[in-house]
């Protein structure tokens, strides 16, 4: 590396490099790496246990992106071969083999035999086994790739093998500064994600993601105090704001088992449905949903029979259900809603009344009150799906207005949550449809009438794709929410071959790939709603 960087960050010649303001350069470049861990195999209680550099079925932590050798070279190998499954137990106790990344080489107990895994962005819990015999293996967590720096010193940082996380120090004093250098120019395609360690970062605490992700850049962050945290007094390429956390956890309330219910599910970040929880305000079918606040929830409108409803319901952080509140806009059903912008705010729009479609709107706020309604927003119809993408935007898609009138037009919303006239869709028109946000800045949208498992996946620029043939149940009036930040629950619905509620589930990964069918997630029921909640 030669010459001068910008701002005179830093200077080097030939393979020297210094530092403005007295700086260190640490002399590796940090980088995914890994470990190798010697595998033995000894007899236990008379039976054979896995030891991982001498421990017996160590619980592991692999970091993401980074390579791991598991060598199998020594003798006690022999016979037992070590695979990677997400199922403890591996094929012992049902499960398959885990084959993301992992490579093979040799015959266990001879010279050069190894497994090895490179693990994948967004790798599930993993555990190691031997395929020839239970019993044997343990756990491998897989976490982000985390790096710790230390104030005083500079980093070349080169993520051409995967995102790297930089830890800043959990303590620092006005003035410690840290600069970063995307070594390889690679930050554009692996970002470098900056974790405060407990203070703050621009204003912003550490529960807020900051990603560079930019080929090229460089980054001169100063301790500025406690109240601003680390801010950059150099951001070469490309300057990016800190943006709110993603919540974590999902609900699912009410709906129609035959009779409409005030029924409760919570969603937690593992993509488990719980059991049900009664007495959640007025039952009712058909709700518009939406997260607000940025970690609380919003159930509003629906239908209880004959009545359309004008109320709402919050829901804490916690997860609880607060009491009715009424009087919050037009009653209707089959509204849906998404969180826009960066302060907490949401939009709910699109419904039914008595027959009549509806294209209104309304705004909801940081604290969770709704706003007047807002008319023409498009053409009318209901029971939508609705998610957000990209950040802080929101899209609409498919629908009815009633009979064989169905649509696949969508609506986008800025981030002030203001909808946008029709645009043409892509994919099959139809209605009763779930979507929520996959992947932290797209939309999946799935199932619905006409009878069907197809699903759409939106872009991060409000683009959504033709059709993909699904996975699991047919079924519509289904509900979604989006878990773990990053990945989505498709539940309920019904039907219409065996006329029947349904309980199935069907998990969507941070890359939109559903998963099959999961039976057993409460009371089943269709109508419902369902949305995101807890940034925890």
């Amino acid at each position: 590396m030669s010459g001068l960087v910008k701002d005179n960050i830093f200077r080097s010649s030939g393979s020297i490099v210094e530092a403005a303001g007295g700086l260190s350069w640490q002399p590796v470049v940090v980088s995914p790496t890994g470990a190798t861990l010697t595998v033995t195999v000894q007899s236990v209680g008379g039976n054979n246990k896995y030891f991982i550099d001498g421990v017996q079925q160590d619980t592991l932590n692999l970091k993401e992106g980074f390579t791991y050798k598991f060598d199998q070279a020594d003798s006690s190998n022999s016979g037992h071969p070590l695979r990677f499954s997400t199922t403890s137990g591996g094929s012992h106790s049902g499960g398959s083999e885990y084959t993301t990344g992992v490579t093979t080489n040799g015959t266990p107990g001879s010279s050069g035999a190894y497994t090895q895994i490179v693990v994948a962005s967004g790798a599930p819990v993993l555990y190691y086994y031997c395929t020839a015999h239970s019993g044997m293996g343990g756990t491998a967590n897989t976490v982000s790739a985390s790096v710790s720096v230390s104030a005083g010193k500079g980093y070349f940082i080169n993520t051409t093998d995967g995102t790297i996380t930089i830890e800043l120090p959990s303590s620092a004093e006005a003035g410690d500064q840290i600069i970063l250098i995307d070594y390889a120019r690679t930050w554009g395609t692996n970002a470098v994600t900056i974790d405060s360690n407990g203070l703050n970062f621009q204003g912003e605490p550490d529960t807020y993601i900051v990603d560079y992700d930019t080929a090229g850049q460089a980054l001169n962050l100063v301790y500025s105090g406690a109240t601003v945290g680390w801010t950059p007094s150099s951001d070469i390429v490309n300057a990016l704001e800190p943006v709110a956390p993603l919540p974590t956890k999902g609900i699912f309330a009410f709906g129609t088992t035959g009779s409409v219910t005030n029924l409760s599910n919570l969603l937690g970040s593992n993509g488990v449905i719980a059991a049900d929880v009664t007495g959640v305000g007025t039952s009712r079918s058909n709700v518009g949903t939406t997260t607000y606040g940025t970690d609380k929830a919003l159930f509003a409108y629906g239908r209880a029979g004959s009545p359309y409803l004008s109320m709402k319901n919050l829901v804490s952080n916690n997860g609880v259900v607060a009491a009715d509140v009424t009087g919050v806009g037009t009653e209707r059903e089959g509204c849906r809603g998404m969180a826009v912008g960066s302060d907490g705010a949401a939009v709910i729009a699109f419904g039914a009344k008595s027959g009549s479609r509806i294209n209104i709107s309304s705004t909801v706020n940081s604290v969770g009150v709704i706003s007047s309604d807002v008319t023409g927003v498009g053409t009318a119809r209901q029971d939508v799906g609705a998610s957000r993408y990209g950040v802080g935007l929101g899209i609409f898609a498919f629908g009815s207005a009633g009979g064989s009138n169905i649509f696949n037009t969508r609506n986008l919303v800025n981030t002030s949550g203001v909808v946008a006239s029709d645009a043409s869709g892509a994919g099959t028109a139809r209605t009763k449809i779930a979507a929520a946000c996959y992947g932290s800045d797209k939309g999946v949208f799935a199932y619905g009438t006409p009878a069907t498992s197809v699903k759409n996946l939106c872009s991060n620029t409000g683009v959504i794709a033709a059709d993909v043939s699904g996975v699991g149940k047919v079924r519509r009036s289904l509900a979604a929410a989006t878990y773990d930040s990053d990945k989505v629950a498709f539940a309920y619905g019904f039907n219409d071959d065996d006329n029947a509620n349904l309980n199935v589930k069907n998990l969507c990964s941070n890359t939109g790939v559903i998963s099959a069918d999961v039976t057993g997630v409460g009371t089943a029921r269709e109508d419902l709603g369902a949305t995101s909640y807890s940034i925890a």
